[in-house]
């Protein structure tokens, strides 16, 4: 018996070592929620008998509170994709059908398809020493002078050379000092007969054979070496320029086409704006020299119209990608030409018309060129009638459509 007793004392010592023992769950913040109340009073000894009053509850759960189970939500991911998508697409779908304002096409075109123009023109009436706008004069009759090369020199004396359409749409009496064959840059920054007589005929040359600078005999020279090679015109027009009284001129033109970029002379002068071996530099001497002499006559200047370049087959070929290449290098394209000549007319403050974009385009030339330079009688009567908006632009009373 004493030896069972053991054993089953033994048996209770080894299960008890082996059992969890009760532990007391111990709630710190329910402890420092109690105890704060004790604190505060200890340190507020005046308070301490009505704080003695109060009786605290227990809001905290006990072992015999039920608990509600809590209710678990589950996020299904497909389903989140599904309705990111649905949106994605839902929008792509509302932006289109409400893409920027609804139109009536048949409201807008209902006056005709309408006009674009993108071009360069700057009209730019005649201005005095004090910048006052100086009207033109038609009291006495309208004189107008020409200066350039194909487009005025072009069927000269026919009814339908510009130079004729131009005195027919304007009423005026036009002096044609144009020279065939001719172009607007110098070679040389010199005239020199022997090796480059052409040279004569450029602007500023002209303008100083106008100015009576002395250099009039230049055209005799200039028709001595060149012989039956010169310009039929040459002599005429060199005795119009030494006797005419530029004092009644009321408006100068100036038109080159684009023979100087097939030629591949030298364009523009950063260095030297009035160099007149220069397309621009040459157009700026000249105006220069006839703004000092003869202030009271309005300058008009015309670009050249589109022309086709010729590639080394000898094919037509658009001028805004050819470029040629001469003695003074590679040069650009037409459209450059243009666009630099007019930056040299605003600088001068003078009247451009630009024919390039605003009159014969590379859409239209080959229903107004005769080959891919010269002008038919269709493009003649385009560039007089843009010559004709420019020059009475201020006229409120002859001002043209």
């Amino acid at each position: 018996m004493k030896n069972q007793n053991n054993q089953n004392n033994t048996s209770k010592q080894m299960k008890h070592l082996h059992s969890i023992p009760d532990l007391e769950v111990i709630d710190l913040d329910h402890e420092e929620e109690v105890s704060s109340p004790q604190e505060d009073t200890c340190q507020d000894p005046d308070n301490a008998d009505a704080e003695s009053d109060i009786e605290y509850e227990e809001d905290y759960p006990t072992e015999d509170t039920e608990v509600p189970p809590r209710k678990k939500f589950r996020l299904n991911m497909h389903i989140v994709l599904l309705i990111a998508v649905v949106l994605f697409f839902g929008l792509i779908i509302y932006r289109f059908l409400n893409w920027g304002v609804k139109v009536d096409l048949d409201e807008i075109f209902k006056d005709g398809p309408g006009t674009y123009d993108n071009s360069m023109d700057e009209i730019l009436p005649l201005l005095d020493a004090d910048s006052n706008r100086v009207p033109t004069n038609y009291s006495d009759g309208l004189s107008i002078v020409l200066f350039g090369n194909a487009p005025f020199a072009d069927d000269r004396g026919s009814e339908d050379s510009l130079a004729s359409l131009i005195a027919k749409d304007t009423g005026a009496t036009v002096y044609n000092c144009s020279i065939s064959g001719s172009y607007l840059a110098s070679e040389w920054s010199f005239f020199d007969p022997g090796e480059r007589p052409m040279d004569a005929f450029t602007f500023y040359w002209m303008c100083s054979a106008a100015t009576r600078n002395g250099t009039s005999h230049y055209f005799e020279q200039a028709v001595e070496a060149l012989g039956d090679q010169a310009p039929p015109e040459a002599t005429e027009v060199a005795q119009t320029l030494a006797t005419l009284d530029f004092s009644t001129v009321d408006v100068i033109a100036v038109m080159y086409d684009a023979t100087d970029y097939l030629m591949g002379h030298k364009m523009y002068s950063d260095e030297n704006s009035t160099d007149i071996t220069y397309f621009t530099g040459n157009l700026e001497a000249g105006i220069e020299l006839l703004q000092n002499v003869y202030p009271h006559i309005r300058i008009i200047v015309l670009s050249p119209t589109y022309a086709f370049g010729i590639d080394d087959n000898g094919e037509y070929i658009s001028s805004d990608i050819k470029r040629y290449e001469s003695e003074f290098g590679k040069m650009d394209v037409l459209s450059t030409y243009v666009i630099k000549e007019y930056t040299s007319c605003a600088s001068r403050g003078v009247t451009f018309v630009d024919n390039l974009y605003g009159t014969i385009t590379e859409d239209n030339a080959k229903e107004f060129l005769t080959d891919n330079l010269h002008l038919n009688v269709k493009g003649r009567k385009k560039v007089a009638e843009r010559f004709s908006y420019a020059l009475h632009y201020y006229d409120e009373d002859k001002k043209t459509d």
